[in-house]
């Protein structure tokens, strides 16, 4: 995540919990929006009514924005608050009550149910927790403040739309700090290219009807790659002197062509298919669970591009259907590295081609393929480790 862009006094002023003199130049940077919007194609009418009352920045959001979990969290550490006892039990009830709602929109889309639930129990608390924030005040901060700018920009234009067609009006468009709304959170753009009206009353309302957000969030997956035939992945146990530099997705094989090169179901199971192509992902690092995972892991990955989310999506899903924990142990991340020194690490692994996933200074999966990708074009043990002898060797190039 990008560090707060202190774009003016006013915005300086809000992050020291300084005067609020920052209403007057936050509500004037609101009516220098107008002119993207006119030009968008919107009226006057509609846009005095999106931001009426809107009179300052929501600090909240700044906040939200900077501390985004999934992000700034290990894969161990995010789990242990996604997938937690309650929500397994609160899933399970759902999978109940819903059953026939969820046959049939699994008949329709060919997604799994139990990832549908994982999706809605992870977003909304199974729909307790839909956000009940101003989605048009929470886009304007964002813009105001110079946080994922460019992305609010684009959904504050996708915002309108939704505004302009009549789906909600300015005083219940509600959702989470980043404009994410509804049972399953679907962000405007998703909205308007993905949601369904699944109960035939001629709205998407992905707000008030449960129906509608399971079938739109079954849609998105369909159309993001989702196959029936196979399950987002599995933990695995990999063999013993299993060659390192077939970890990451440059390396698909068929499920039948990593069972026959050793690598088994962590839990002894049978993989069930074999001719999915799947990847070997570390998360945590190669002491930590390995998974073998295939396109659908992916499609969640769409929905939300953090490894993290799609492993507790997943995870959660699997959990609600009845099966077990994990049972590799998570390592604690001990890096020798400060935080500058992590984001140059990051920086210089993708100069050279290794994609980390972004330099924000966490490392997940993509940073672990990129080390372990450096580490053999150098010659070094393949250890996967990014450290300082990693980095001292980064700064000599390749």
């Amino acid at each position: 995540m990008r560090k707060l862009l202190a774009v003016s006094a006013a915005v300086l002023a809000l992050a020291l919990g300084g005067p609020a003199q920052a209403d007057a130049q936050f509500e004037s940077f609101i009516q220098s929006l107008w002119p993207r919007v006119k030009a968008a194609g919107f009226s006057r009418d509609l846009f005095d009514r999106a931001f009426a009352d809107i009179s300052e920045p929501d600090e909240v959001v700044l906040k939200l924005a900077k501390t985004q979990p999934e992000f700034t969290s290990t894969t161990s550490e995010y789990l242990a608050k996604a997938v937690t006892p309650i929500r397994i039990e609160s899933g399970q009830a759902k999978k109940a009550e819903e059953a026939k709602l969820l046959a049939a929109i699994e008949k329709k889309y060919g997604v799994d149910r139990h990832i549908l639930l994982g999706i809605w129990g992870m977003e909304s608390n199974f729909g307790k927790d839909k956000g009940s924030m101003s989605v048009m005040r929470s886009l304007a901060t964002l813009i105001f403040a110079g946080r994922k700018k460019q992305y609010a920009q684009e959904q504050l234009i996708a915002a309108f739309r939704i505004l302009k067609a009549g789906i909600r009006t300015p005083d219940n468009f509600t959702g989470s700090w980043a404009a994410a709304m509804g049972h399953t959170q679907f962000i405007p753009t998703s909205y308007l290219s993905y949601a369904v009206d699944w109960t035939g009353d001629g709205k998407r309302d992905i707000w008030g009807s449960k129906e509608d957000a399971l079938a739109s969030t079954a849609n998105y997956l369909a159309k993001a790659g989702w196959k029936s035939d196979r399950p987002w992945g599995w933990e695995v146990t990999l063999p013993e002197g299993f060659n390192r530099a077939a970890i990451g997705r440059k390396n698909w094989r068929t499920v039948a062509e990593w069972s026959k090169g050793g690598i088994k179901r962590a839990d002894g199971q049978r993989f069930g298919v074999a001719d999915a192509k799947a990847f070997v992902m570390i998360p945590q690092g190669i002491d930590g669970p390995a998974f073998l995972v295939t396109q659908n892991f992916l499609a969640i990955m769409d929905y939300n591009l953090s490894h993290s989310y799609a492993i507790a999506v997943g995870h959660l899903g699997d959990r609600i259907r009845g099966q077990g924990p994990f049972l590799g142990e998570w390592p604690a991340v001990n890096v020798d590295l400060t935080f500058k020194e992590r984001v140059e690490m990051q920086r210089r692994l993708s100069s050279l081609g290794f994609e980390t996933g972004g330099a924000d200074g966490r490392f997940g999966a993509r940073t672990y393929e990129a080390v372990i990708g450096f580490q053999k074009r150098v010659g070094m043990d393949l250890d996967g480790r990014p450290s300082r002898k990693v980095l001292e060797r980064l700064r000599k190039g390749l």
